[in-house]
């Protein structure tokens, strides 16, 4: 005879504490740590936003209107428009690395701390 039981969780997770509540969750949010945790993101992933979409913009103005000064040679066939077309993707990679750094560093160990709490030390 069949029962309508669901069958048990694969990986023998039947130990697995239960999820946190919605009140346990909205308590969190509301946590002096971790409002900590979301001023150290928005403290630095904001501002570098802002300056990185601002140089780009910079770069797509100059190549529309100055033209002459973009096309400037610096040496061989190597002008400012290519320089500084370079330079987008070295400071995208700049800025993704120096992210990471920041996160493993000063996100990562306070997300670490909150997720245990709320899993119960698991």
């Amino acid at each position: 005879m069949a029962t309508d039981a669901p069958p048990p969780p694969k990986g023998g997770s039947r130990n697995r504490p239960a999820p946190p509540s919605t009140e346990e969750f909205i308590a969190e949010q509301q946590s002096a740590e971790f409002a900590e945790l979301r001023h150290a993101h928005r403290s630095f992933a904001f501002p570098l936003t802002v300056a990185f979409i601002a140089w780009y913009l910079l770069y797509v103005l100059l190549s529309n209107y100055a033209g002459d000064f973009m096309g400037t040679k610096l040496f061989g066939n190597i002008n400012v428009a290519l320089v500084l077309g370079l330079a987008q993707f070295l400071t995208t990679f700049l800025i993704a690395w120096w992210y990471s750094r920041h996160a493993a560093t000063k996100l990562d160990p306070k997300a670490e701390a909150i997720k245990s709490r709320m899993e119960g030390g698991a």
